[in-house]
């Protein structure tokens, strides 16, 4: 297999935070690592399979502002690329590794809480995604979301429900919270309006505290009672972090390139 990798940050603990805007222009002027959407200049890692037909996009969660995500995810992108031959891209959301901050707050935040749950950042991850679709004229998209990246990713399915063919939920947040307001944009919102069409997973781990089995295992029934093709994937003894990349994530992963 032809693999191209594209890593534009290396393994440090954490990122440069960019001091002024980025223009569109600047960004592409960065080279291969580098997207422009939705007014922000995303830094992300890619590992090319046989074809772009179809692309594999994971979605971070919450991190202290400027980590090097990039440093942790490109290689899970790589070890997905290798297990299903598919193209797999990791991002690094606005403030992380060396993505922008033009527009919006980082999710990691101490300052603006809450950022992953509004409406404002789906629309943001919708635009991401839709550019790269185009830049690499991928036919099908597969997002795996982690944590905040899960209940972006959850939204987004219904937010956008012809825009993904496979929607990848690893221990993220579903419902309306108490903080909830007009601004804020959760799956639960959206849940009507997702795809039947498409393939999901819910993934947890059964010792994650921070979104406990019962947070994914009840959302899970309300798809299945929603009539979506939806699967719920068990990790025995997994906390929280890194839970979408151990064996049995990446295993249910792949089985859903096996079935086509």
């Amino acid at each position: 297999m032809l693999k191209n990798i594209l890593i534009a940050a290396m393994l440090f603990s954490t990122s440069f935070l960019f001091s002024k805007t980025v223009t569109n222009q600047e960004c592409s002027d960065k080279g291969e690592g580098y997207i422009y959407a939705g007014g922000e200049c995303i830094n992300y890692a890619m590992f090319e399979g046989d074809d772009n037909d179809r692309l594999i996009i994971i979605v971070h969660g919450t991190w202290d502002e400027g980590s090097n995500v990039l440093g942790r995810y490109a290689p899970f992108a790589e070890n997905l690329n290798m297990s299903t031959d598919v193209s797999t891209i990791a991002v690094a959301l606005p403030g992380y590794s060396n993505s922008s901050l033009n527009k919006l707050k980082s999710i990691g935040s101490k300052e603006y809480n809450h950022q992953a749950a509004t409406k404002e950042y789906v629309k943001f991850i919708e635009k991401l995604v839709m550019a790269l679709k185009e830049k690499y004229e991928s036919k099908e998209i597969t997002i795996v979301g982690h944590s905040a990246g899960a209940m972006m990713s959850g939204s987004l399915a219904g937010l956008n429900n012809s825009l993904l063919k496979n929607v990848v939920l690893v221990a993220g947040r579903y419902e309306r919270p108490d903080y909830a307001n007009e601004s804020h944009l959760l799956a639960i919102d959206v849940l009507d309006k997702m795809n039947k069409d498409a393939k999901y997973i819910m993934i947890y781990g059964t010792k994650d505290k921070i979104s406990k089995p019962s947070v994914t295992k009840e959302f899970y029934s309300k798809m299945k009672t929603q009539g979506l093709d939806v699967k719920l994937v068990e990790v025995k003894d997994a906390a929280h972090i890194d839970l979408d990349m151990t064996d049995t994530s990446v295993e249910a992963i792949s089985e859903l390139f096996d079935e086509e």
